[in-house]
């Protein structure tokens, strides 16, 4: 039997994650999704998304507890032999996260741990307890921010973070080059989500002043992302490697 592609995205369960998992699913893709604490968001997410053409199934993970890691990947393994078989590790997408707003120097050690361990530090370790996993040829997407690329109030230990994790996307491209795996970095704009409490969704003056510097006159929604990632992990994208693709509608151009 031929094996199918399986994609690993962390924080399926809502938001950007969500909505990757969804367009994942229409192609034909099996999905296992991660989320952190809301274990009822995520069987409801797992019941709606699932389609006869691929599956979705999800596993609680805590991107900030690298202890874990080992035995997370134990059980994507577990899902890939049984239930999911005959999937194969394809694509991860890396896209689980929080933000803290505060100035630079407002920031105390603990925000600033809080935010390294789960943009950068839980990420990295992530991809690299699931590289035996992941089938040469395979594809790693990490899920950054525009806000690498302009100035955006109180978004600095966040933004820094997401940098830090463009740079060491590169050097992963460079380095699993060798078994044939892409990595690039996507970077989305402001988006309508619940992410970071809901402040662009729901938020009508902040909607108004981001959609006001877009030229295309709005917000993102998360299936603006969902559908650029898809694009992205399909055949036809293999020769993209080791870039930062924004996906904002030009905002602050």
């Amino acid at each position: 039997m031929n094996q199918k592609h399986a994609a690993l995205v962390t924080g399926a369960n809502r938001g950007i994650g969500h909505s990757i998992a969804k367009y994942l699913i229409a192609a034909g893709i099996d999905v296992i999704g991660t989320y952190h604490t809301n274990e009822a968001e995520a069987r409801a997410a797992q019941a709606d998304l699932g389609t006869g053409r691929a599956r979705l199934r999800m596993l609680k993970l805590d991107i900030a507890d690298h202890t874990t890691f080992a035995a997370f990947a134990a059980q994507v393994r577990t899902l890939l032999e049984g239930e999911l078989a005959p999937s194969a590790l394809q694509y991860v997408v890396q896209n689980a996260g929080n933000i803290i707003h505060t100035r630079f120097d407002a920031a105390t050690p603990e925000q600033l741990d809080n935010q390294y361990n789960i943009h950068f530090k839980g990420p990295y370790l992530l991809s690299v307890a699931l590289l035996p996993l992941i089938r040469d040829g395979g594809r790693i997407l990490n899920i950054t921010s525009a806000a690498t690329r302009f100035y955006l109030p109180d978004h600095g230990p966040y933004s820094a973070m997401k940098g830090a994790t463009e740079v060491i996307s590169l050097y992963m491209a460079k380095e699993l080059g060798e078994r044939g795996i892409t990595v690039n970095a996507v970077a989305p704009g402001a988006i309508a989500s619940d992410f970071g409490g809901g402040l662009v969704r729901d938020n009508a003056a902040v909607n108004k002043s981001l959609a006001e510097i877009t030229p295309l006159g709005r917000v993102g929604q998360p299936d603006d992302i969902g559908a650029a990632v898809a694009a992205l992990l399909s055949g036809n994208m293999h020769w993209v490697n080791g870039q930062r693709i924004e996906v904002t509608g030009g905002q602050s151009l």
